[in-house]
């Protein structure tokens, strides 16, 4: 939500943090997420249309938000969303709908990959991990990525062993991915539809 309201309303970091601090307030005061009916839309076009509604009323009303403002606040940890978007500074913005879709499926992706990674910690099993990050993940652009005897080589393993540990990584990551998606996912119908088309994943 931060990325979306940064980009799509060109904000700068404090007044985009505060705008959605300032939705999530406004949100549970006024039970905005108990009305959501998933028979008319799915749960991002909903929200994405929730926060344009939010600030443009505030625009309209000439509310620019002050810092604080008397509100309780939730601490955001945004250093690695900024760099993140730095990384894409210049680069030509989709339409609204596009940006909140594509940052919906970053999200989801960057979950997994932390809850991957702290279930691996927990189970001994980093080794796997990292191989998983290396191959699937990390792909410099200038470089080819690495093959399994390259990674059987820089790990002492048989490459057997990588193509097992990758592959049960991945089953791991496609689960995690799936959990959290029917998690925010109003329906059974809208689950299955947002696995095809944020993630291109038929659930089974």
């Amino acid at each position: 939500m931060y990325t979306y309201i940064r980009l799509r309303w060109r904000l700068e970091p404090d007044e985009a943090e505060d705008l959605t601090q300032e939705f999530f307030a406004r949100a549970l005061q006024r039970d905005f997420f108990i009305q959501y009916d998933p028979a008319r839309a799915r749960f991002r076009t909903w929200l994405r249309v929730g926060i344009d509604r939010m600030i443009a009323n505030l625009r309209e009303a000439a509310g620019r938000l002050k810092r604080g403002g008397g509100a309780v606040t939730i601490p955001l940890d945004l250093a690695e969303v900024e760099r993140d978007l730095a990384t894409r500074a210049g680069a030509p913005l989709p339409d609204d709908d596009e940006l909140f879709r594509r940052e919906v499926a970053r999200t989801l992706f960057t979950f997994a990959v932390d809850a991957l990674k702290n279930e691996t910690e927990r189970n001994g099993k980093t080794a796997q991990f990292r191989l998983f990050v290396e191959y699937d993940l990390e792909g410099p652009d200038s470089e080819p990525r690495p093959t399994y005897a390259d990674l059987a080589a820089a790990h002492a393993l048989p490459v057997t062993q990588v193509t097992n540990h990758l592959a049960a990584m991945r089953r791991r990551f496609r689960i995690l991915v799936l959990e959290r998606l029917r998690e925010m996912s109003g329906s059974e119908a809208e689950f299955r539809a947002e696995a095809r088309d944020l993630l291109g994943l038929e659930p089974g």
